[in-house]
């Protein structure tokens, strides 16, 4: 096998739009490809993700991580958010179809290189949400939630707020990195509406049958504690605490240092040890 380490590839996701992949495949490879899904206000560039890859690359494992068709960015500028408005119109439906397109994608180009590979995945955050819906994919052999979400219903206002959303028809959130006011359209709302039972994350953890890791950062303010044992119970999986570790297991964006903070570090080696198992 030739190893393989291409940035910024095209791939077609939701509705159509193009978006953006990275696959590093090592030449000592393993046969086990790694998924990794970003979350919410988030890119596979942001912080040191790109540290996270090459531990995992280290260990013989290829990697991609991929941006979410309408996350804001697009082919050429696929940091922060220049799209607004394809930001505005993402909904998690969209991301399922994303899982999905670029799960299609590599099984293509993986059959044209005539490998074949275990399909492993990871999600942060609202990412962990999405592959904990996608648990049930023929393709995925595992699948591990990094501070996931358990409860989409959760990240919506209610009451008069609610109303008021539906009313004005945008809601605006605030980016306390970029100093962005984010535009979510009502139709996020909407779609939650008419998709219920496929985004409901509580069913589909009972449901699931597949080897899975739920590990949460004791300190995480962002995604609360409960929401990560809330998955470990559904799943009847026990809970791997991060300790003194926040929503982003004490990464930042930008990232210039060469090495993890210690607490993604010991993320990256309990999920390992997990993939080993």
């Amino acid at each position: 096998m030739h190893q393989i380490h291409e940035s910024n590839t095209h791939f077609t996701g939701a509705n159509g739009r193009k978006s953006l992949y990275d696959i590093t495949v090592p030449k000592n490879w393993n046969g086990k490809l790694i998924l990794f899904v970003h979350g919410y206000m988030g890119f596979k560039d942001w912080g040191c993700w790109h540290l996270a890859e090459q531990f995992f690359v280290d260990q013989s494992y290829g990697f991609v991580k991929y941006n979410v068709s309408h996350n804001g960015g697009t082919v050429d500028s696929p940091l922060d958010f220049p799209d607004m408005e394809a930001f505005s119109l993402n909904t998690y439906s969209k991301e399922l179809d994303d899982f999905e397109c670029i799960l299609e994608t590599l099984e293509v180009r993986l059959k044209d290189l005539r490998q074949e590979a275990a399909f492993f995945a990871i999600g942060h955050s609202r990412g962990g949400g999405i592959v904990a819906l996608q648990s049930g994919h023929s393709g995925i052999s595992k699948w591990v939630s990094w501070a996931g979400i358990s409860s989409i219903e959760k990240r919506f206002p209610t009451g008069d707020a609610l109303e008021k959303w539906r009313n004005e028809t945008y809601r605006h959130v605030r980016n306390g990195r970029t100093k962005q006011d984010l535009a979510h359209h009502f139709d996020q709302y909407l779609d939650f509406e008419a998709n219920q039972d496929r985004l409901n994350i509580e069913a589909y953890c009972n449901l699931n049958q597949k080897p899975c890791l739920i590990i949460h950062g004791r300190e995480d303010t962002s995604v609360l504690l409960s929401e990560g044992e809330d998955l470990a119970k559904w799943t009847k999986t026990p809970l791997t605490i991060i300790e003194n570790a926040q929503h982003t297991f004490n990464a930042s964006h930008p990232w210039n240092k060469s090495e993890m903070p210690d607490t993604l570090a010991e993320t990256c080696r309990q999920t390992l040890l997990f993939f080993e198992s």
